[in-house]
């Protein structure tokens, strides 16, 4: 009952449930998220972790960048389920669309400080 908690919590929340939608688009790193968003990244890295030891997104190295994205793995039985209904719901939410088109705006090299 854990890992179903668990999926359930981390998708309980809109702005997790909007990064989910963006990394459907694209692998994006934290500040990336952060400016589509519009909120700091230390709050962006609490919904990753979050995300992340549920089971829905993974992390990769990639230079300077941390880049998230979907998890394939199949962590927990509950996970994939909800990605493959996420995949399907709420695409016509104005924050979402909004998101979406924002995405294409972001240049990781223009606003990650490092």
């Amino acid at each position: 009952m854990r890992a179903l908690l668990s999926v359930l919590k981390a998708v309980a929340d809109k702005n997790r449930v909007r990064i989910i939608k963006m990394l459907e688009q694209k692998p994006m790193c934290c500040c990336e998220m952060a400016a589509v968003l519009g909120i700091t990244q230390p709050s962006v890295s609490k919904h990753l972790s979050i995300l992340k030891n549920a089971g829905l997104i993974t992390d990769e190295r990639n230079g300077q960048w941390i880049d998230y994205s979907l998890s394939k793995e199949n962590i927990n039985e509950y996970a994939p389920v909800i990605q493959a209904h996420l995949r399907q719901w709420v695409n016509e939410d104005t924050a979402i669309v909004r998101d979406r088109k924002k995405i294409s705006t972001v240049k990781r090299e223009e606003i990650c400080k490092r």
